[in-house]
């Protein structure tokens, strides 16, 4: 419970987009206008529902993101009907409210009705300043669209924006990699997301013949975020993210803290005091449904967490952040320390060099650590 009440993320997912990357495997695709208006509805329909059921005094929505796909495909008169709808159920006490864009998928003015209808951070899904790696990955826009959507967005007025950029693609070595994040960190952004290209089954790309960088250039590429982007004022806070001071993503903060979120559209999680479930991924079935109780049996993922299974996720969520796990939070939430929990686990750790344990007892990944991060957190699950 915050001190305004009880604190509630929001994701609202837009599966949109001009056309599927080659390495995409997010549920999203080239829908027309029709189906894309009977889905707002839809979604508007959903915020409706799940409130009347929720029933939760004093909502504070602390985070709003609106994800996809390409949400900029979406008219902002269209977001602002979802903003209202939440507004309906829940207090805004200065929330983050993201949206993600796509190079050379809206005009200037789009950006101007965002940051109007109370928009207040953008993330630019970029991946890479060369024009040949962004071919590769079968992206829509180039380098010099993607700095014209960049000028657009400060243009009306933000100043909280995030740049994604991708590594270990196709044909990329580690120079060409350093001039990506070189170039985008110049660009004096506060905030940058640094993935791994992870080939997934079902994707144009699994059933290629890739030219992929080999682990140790991988892992060579990870490490030098770190460093580099350091030299611009970007500090890591999580695997995968680096901000300047004050700029880092509320919104996935909360997911990696273990605060109660709700997700609206298909293929999209929550996680609700224990409950954790995802709504059908069929597009079909989410606009044919007309009552509550059959949205919420087209449900997958379903699950019940534990006790145990809320400390191991409170444990393996945490450690994905630089600062890690507070044994002081642990204990207030459990009644335990993570040292009586895991004893083994830390010890083991520890002794391998992964994993460090200051003196109240929290625990975080060491920069080796993050390196085997998933081999960390496997002995957590």
């Amino acid at each position: 419970m915050g001190e305004h009440g009880k604190e509630l993320a929001i994701y609202i997912h837009l599966p949109f987009c001009v056309r599927k990357c080659l390495y995409c495997d997010f549920i999203s695709g080239p829908y027309g206008e029709d189906v894309r208006k009977s889905y707002v509805n839809k979604l508007l329909w959903e915020i409706d529902s799940f409130f009347d059921e929720y029933r939760e005094e004093n909502i504070v929505i602390t985070s709003i993101f609106f994800g996809g796909g390409t949400p900029s495909i979406i008219p902002p008169e269209e977001i602002a009907k979802i903003l209202c709808k939440l507004k309906e159920h829940a207090d805004f006490i200065e929330p983050e409210i993201t949206i993600e864009v796509n190079p050379g998928t809206g005009e200037p003015s789009l950006f101007e009705k965002y940051h109007e209808i109370g928009i207040n951070r953008i993330s630019i899904g970029l991946q890479s300043t060369s024009d040949e790696e962004l071919k590769t990955l079968g992206r829509i826009h180039t380098y010099e669209q993607f700095l014209n959507t960049l000028d657009s967005v400060k243009a009306a007025g933000f100043t909280n924006i995030s740049a994604d950029v991708m590594y270990a693609v196709p044909g990329q070595n580690y120079k060409s990699f350093e001039r990506t994040l070189r170039k985008v960190a110049d660009l004096g952004l506060n905030h940058i997301s640094a993935y791994s290209l992870i080939v997934e089954e079902g994707t144009p790309f699994y059933d290629m013949d890739l030219d992929l960088p080999s682990e140790d250039v991988e892992r060579r590429m990870y490490r030098g975020v770190s460093r580099i982007l350091a030299e611009y004022g970007l500090k890591q806070y999580e695997i995968s993210n680096y901000a300047k001071p004050g700029y880092e993503c509320r919104h996935n903060i909360a997911y990696w803290t273990g605060k109660e979120y709700a997700g609206f559209g298909i293929a999209a999680a929550s996680l609700i005091e224990n409950l954790r479930f995802t709504n059908t991924k069929s597009m079909d079935d989410y606009l044919a449904v007309s009552d509550y109780e059959t949205l919420k049996k087209l449900r997958t993922d379903v699950e019940n967490l534990s006790r145990e299974d809320c400390m191991s996720e409170a444990v393996i969520l945490g450690l994905r952040m630089n600062q890690g796990v507070s044994d002081k939070a642990f204990y207030e939430k459990f009644g335990q320390h993570l040292s009586d929990v895991y004893p083994k686990e830390i010890l083991k750790h520890k002794l391998e060099g992964l994993l460090k344990e200051a003196e109240d007892g929290s625990i975080s990944l060491t920069a080796k650590g993050r390196d085997l991060s998933n081999y960390v957190m496997a002995d957590f699950i």
